[in-house]
């Protein structure tokens, strides 16, 4: 597998000093990789916008122009899987990548042992397919990774996925739809389960996710689902 890197760095000396660390990486590794460099991010999503294919982002969060948490979110809402790390010069923006489902953050200035040792754990996710299932959908099957998938409805006899990009109206049970999804779904109701990864807010009576919708929490579950965040997060 070719490896596709993107550095995003606005600055000079170290975007230089991270080309270098993650060619040196790649060398003593032994793995084929492609490295770009962009001084903003409109740089990268011109590039992007021609080839989606990228596997790892390395991203100055405080790039000039649009920044890397806004980069990273226009990503996602384009389904893209890349890994993600966020390299900064201050802890008060660790809460950001949750949205994002980053991979890492890397403080400035950056050890080299530590970037090798994250870009690692990059190389050894993306060689294992991410979880999915297989659905029927309009006559068509479908497979639907669990990244992608934000919450699923029940309605009479069918099921639909939301995900990022769109829905899937399947003719399946929302109890079978849930032995077949892994712990990172939670049922908050008869009628939903939800992905933890894209829930923003939990209150007493309801779940707000990333893109504000509000999904009805049960009685009961409330205890249940913030230990289950707890966990996830």
């Amino acid at each position: 597998m070719r490896l596709k890197i993107a550095i995003c760095e606005d600055e000079l000396s170290q975007s230089a000093w991270l080309a270098e660390t993650v060619s040196l990486w790649a060398k003593t590794g032994f793995h084929m990789a492609d490295i770009r460099v962009y001084a903003d991010g409109e740089s990268f999503l011109y590039d992007f916008e021609e080839e989606k294919d990228f596997h790892l982002l390395l991203l100055d969060i405080e790039l000039s122009g649009m920044s890397g948490v806004d980069l990273a979110k226009h990503l996602r809402r384009e389904n893209s899987r890349a890994e993600i790390l966020f390299l900064t010069s201050h802890t008060e923006f660790y809460g950001e990548g949750y949205e994002v489902d980053a991979l890492h953050y890397l403080i400035k200035p950056v050890k080299q042992e530590k970037l090798f040792s994250v870009l690692d754990k990059a190389a050894g996710k993306l060689a294992v397919e991410p979880s999915y299932i297989i659905v029927s959908c309009e006559g068509q099957t479908i497979k639907l990774y669990e990244s992608e998938i934000c919450y699923v409805e029940a309605f009479l006899h069918y099921v639909s996925f939301v995900t990022r990009d769109g829905s899937y109206r399947v003719r399946e049970k929302i109890s079978d739809i849930e032995k077949r999804l892994s712990d990172i779904f939670f049922r908050v109701h008869r009628s939903y389960l939800v992905s933890l990864r894209y829930i923003r807010m939990i209150s007493r009576s309801e779940v707000l996710l990333w893109n504000d919708v509000h999904i009805p929490l049960a009685r009961g579950k409330y205890d249940a689902i913030n230990r289950a965040y707890i966990n996830v997060c």
